[in-house]
């Protein structure tokens, strides 16, 4: 098991350029499919869970192709669309530990007469698919989940007759909607969901610039059938906010940190962390370039005392991800801070609330658990400890920031996982925080800009296969 050796830092001072946008990634090689291609897509995010994405629509037939990549995979791809009419597999699609791939995929399978197996690990196997099977089985299609309480592995059967719906969430939910929305452009007539509260919007977005018909009133979002993208476009995905986060989070809770995030999307159904972070006392700055597709441009952070706040209601769909790495700022902030109405997180690659408050308490925080979040009271200084990440990516990443800004060594157990969101996470922290150390990925020491006093090194240790 591969783990983190992580000490205190000086305020960060560097310039970042996180991968490309997750969600994204996977929306546009979804879309691109739906085209009479090809679509070239750049920006793209090689990680697992994107590349789980390339790999399900190769199976149903799509061409894609690598056009450029790097050490972690393919960064340019070239879709070649195939106008909606997938082929069936020649056996089960993995969809591998990508909540995305599955629940979006059974979307696209609803409006297909074929019948298509999709399993996950172990992870994706206990989270649960109810919520978008319900739904996408009053539009037509069957299911058939063979995992405990409605999870993966799951079958599904499409229909050419795909029924159009009025739908409305009982939780908040991009990934639902999506689902449900790409469903009804294989349906006959207008198809409308109805969201509890605001969640990221990407899949409008894309269906606005593939120049297909959609329509948001209040909470209401509507789209109609018998429409595909009627031509092929290429489309660039900007740096992820999610990866962003945790060296926002790192720098704003530096007094005399300075960090600049290049390129990085500000989608505003995404940028909740910086307004949660403003209301914290951080002093950042953002400004989106003019351009088609989504916004983006860049942000900027200077580090300062932070205070506690209160995070509940609407907004928590908007900061879902990025409720770990906030709990990490609020550990480091002045004062108590509540979040609430995110039992979403028990849900995740683990149980995010759990796992948090725990790892949280081992840094010598108090922290008060509840059915649906936590109540974090502020240390002046974080202690190190050692910390599982129970497979969590987000977790394993939160972590390793919070050992940054503690007053000892803290040990991250089983960062293998952070390859399925941000596989450049370790490459970034070494090429940005110290660039002069050596490029060996498996036993190496990152060190901060400045040595001395207790102020010290990262050390990344454990096999590369993981053991």
């Amino acid at each position: 098991m591969a783990e983190f050796k992580v000490k205190r830092a000086k305020p960060i001072a560097a310039e970042v350029t996180v991968p490309g946008d997750k969600s994204i990634s996977h929306r546009s090689v979804m879309f691109a499919s739906l085209t009479n291609g090809p679509c070239d897509i750049t920006g793209f995010l090689p990680s697992e869970d994107c590349l789980s994405t390339v790999s399900a629509m190769r199976a149903l037939g799509v061409k894609i192709e690598v056009l450029e990549e790097n050490e972690f995979g393919p960064v340019s791809l070239r879709v070649h669309g195939v106008r909606g009419k997938f082929e069936e597999p020649s056996g089960p699609i993995d969809c591998g530990n990508s909540g995305t791939t599955m629940r979006l995929l059974t979307g696209l399978l609803a409006g297909q007469p074929f019948t298509v197996n999709l399993t996950g690990d172990e992870s994706l196997s206990r989270r649960p698919m109810g919520r978008v099977t319900e739904p996408l089985g009053l539009m037509g299609a069957k299911f058939k989940a063979t995992g405990r309480a409605r999870t993966a592995p799951l079958q599904v059967t499409g229909t050419n007759e795909v029924k159009a719906m009025e739908y409305e969430l009982p939780v908040a939910s991009a990934q639902v909607k999506s689902a449900i929305l790409l469903a009804g452009l294989f349906a006959s007539g207008k198809t409308t969901v109805i969201e509890p509260a605001v969640s990221r919007d990407h899949t409008e977005q894309m269906l606005r610039y593939f120049l297909l018909k959609v329509v948001k009133e209040g909470n209401r979002i509507s789209t109609w059938g018998g429409q595909l993208p009627a031509e092929s476009r290429d489309f660039v995905v900007p740096g992820d906010i999610s990866s962003a986060a945790f060296w926002i989070v790192a720098a704003a809770a530096q007094p005399g940190s300075h960090l600049l995030i290049h390129n990085v999307g500000l989608n505003k159904t995404r940028t909740g962390l910086l307004k949660i972070l403003l209301r914290m006392g951080a002093q950042i700055n953002e400004t989106v370039n003019d351009g088609e597709g989504e916004p983006s441009g860049f942000i900027e952070v200077r580090g300062s005392e932070l205070r506690g706040t209160e995070i509940f209601g609407d907004e928590i769909p908007n900061v879902i991800d990025e409720i770990p790495i906030l709990a990490v700022a609020a550990a480091c902030a002045k004062g108590r801070t509540s979040i609430r109405d995110a039992s979403e997180l028990r849900v995740k690659e683990s149980d995010r609330i759990n796992t948090v408050a725990h790892n949280l308490r081992q840094m010598g925080v108090q922290v008060e658990e509840f059915v649906d979040g936590m109540e974090i009271e502020g240390v002046k200084q974080l202690k190190g400890a050692m910390l599982e990440s129970l497979g969590d990516h987000r977790i394993a990443m939160a972590f390793s920031i919070a050992g940054l800004l503690a007053s000892a060594e803290t040990v991250v157990k089983g960062v293998e996982c952070i390859r399925t969101s941000y596989p450049g996470f370790e490459a970034e922290l070494r090429r940005f925080m110290s660039p002069k150390v050596s490029e060996d990925l498996v036993t190496q020491t990152i060190s901060t800009f400045d040595s001395g006093d207790d102020y010290g090194e990262m050390e990344s240790g454990g096999r590369k296969d993981g053991r």
